[in-house]
């Protein structure tokens, strides 16, 4: 039985009052700035902005696989076994994908937990991610480590064997619990981003599907005064049934000063190329990647430059620093569970993002320095 079971959350509604805004995601316009982290909203966030989602997959893939070695051979071969095939939340199998959902919900949320699960004689034998809505942190009385508890409707009880626990925090404020979500400050940036994929749509909605004012105006005499009801009836049944005739052209045909004009048509739509750009702009910035990896091809002749794929590197590099000892930690618990003391060591595969021409170059120069300082 693992520590993190899933267990049925009570949830409480509240009658609100409906927004002007139509688009599906209305938790991000209740955003509160400084508010505590909230898991649904950053959830909604990457559903509702595309190019969110899409960044945190490419920094899952862009940190690249890794390897576990250690001295010892036949703990070696135990511990590849375990690495490629250890199952995880019961669907997937290998260490690989488990850390993928950890860093993912790292990177979503900010913080990440994840439980060891062993059989009856302390081995591990699977690995499961925890959702943090099951999850409460707090402060031991020793006032620094801290203690997990899982949550049960308005019940909290602490985890039994906390040693077997995984917990990751990404730039966490001084004397948090938990950290920051990458996401943190896209809400209103999103937010207006959204209110202007909204208006583009009602505005298509209304332009596309044209529709249109017809308009009788009777003449002064006596006759037309008398008839225009009857005539306005009479021109609204004859457009009606010309306008639902399907695919099938055709005429209308009337008698007097009869207008017909296009509802909306003098209106010009709004240019939105510009404000959606800035507010795309500082979604890639916050998210680090160029933006021509999220398909935003901002300048014909967009390219990764050296110093763009060193920041990058860099960024990508931080993050293995966060997982390093997470993927220690779970290989070190399988090792000693099977009776081996042996060091673990994680080696990460190298980041390749520039061309391989660029690549190829930088190796014949690096030759070519050794061969001078070689005096051939």
């Amino acid at each position: 039985m693992g520590i993190f079971k899933s267990r049925k959350i009570s949830r409480v509604s509240a009658p609100v009052t409906q927004n002007a805004s139509r688009h599906p995601f209305g938790i991000i316009d209740g955003y509160v700035p400084l508010a505590a982290p909230q898991m649904r909203l950053y959830y909604a966030l990457r559903e509702a902005v595309p190019v969110i989602d899409a960044a945190i997959f490419k920094l899952v893939r862009l940190t690249g696989g890794f390897a576990v070695e250690c001295d010892n051979a036949a703990a070696q071969s135990a511990v590849d076994e375990f690495v490629q095939s250890v199952p995880v939340g019961g669907n997937r199998q290998g260490l690989a994908a488990f850390i993928s959902s950890y860093f993912e919900q790292l990177l979503t949320c900010g913080t990440a937990v994840g439980e060891i699960v062993t059989d009856t004689d302390g081995v591990p034998r699977a690995l499961f991610n925890a959702p943090l809505e099951n999850i409460e942190l707090k402060r031991c009385k020793n006032g620094f480590d801290i203690e997990i508890y899982t949550r049960n409707g308005a019940e909290l009880r602490k985890v039994t064997r906390p040693e077997m626990c995984l917990l990751s925090v990404l730039n966490p404020d001084p004397g948090a619990l938990t950290g920051n979500s990458m996401l943190r400050g896209l809400p209103f940036v999103s937010s207006i981003l959204l209110k202007i994929f909204d208006s583009i749509g009602a505005n298509w909605e209304r332009v596309g599907n044209l529709r249109f004012a017809v308009t009788y105006n009777p003449k002064n005499d006596a006759m037309d005064r008398a008839y225009a009801k009857d005539r306005a009836l009479q021109v609204a049944k004859e457009w009606g049934e010309a306008m639902q005739s399907g695919s099938e052209i055709r005429d209308f045909v009337a008698v007097g000063d009869v207008q017909i004009k296009v509802i909306g048509a003098d209106n010009q739509i709004l240019d939105s190329e510009v404000p959606v750009r800035q507010m795309l702009e500082q979604i890639v910035a916050k998210t680090g990647l160029p933006p021509f990896m999220l398909g935003l091809s901002w300048s014909s002749t967009e390219r990764m430059s050296a110093q763009q794929a060193d920041m990058l590197t860099s960024e990508l590099e931080a993050y293995r620093r966060i997982l390093t000892p997470v993927i220690r930690k779970i290989c070190t618990a399988y090792l000693r569970g099977i009776g081996f003391s042996c060091a673990v060591n994680v080696v990460w595969d190298d980041i390749t993002l520039q061309d391989e021409v660029e690549l190829s170059r930088a190796e014949l120069y690096r030759a070519q320095a050794e061969k001078i300082r070689r005096g051939e």
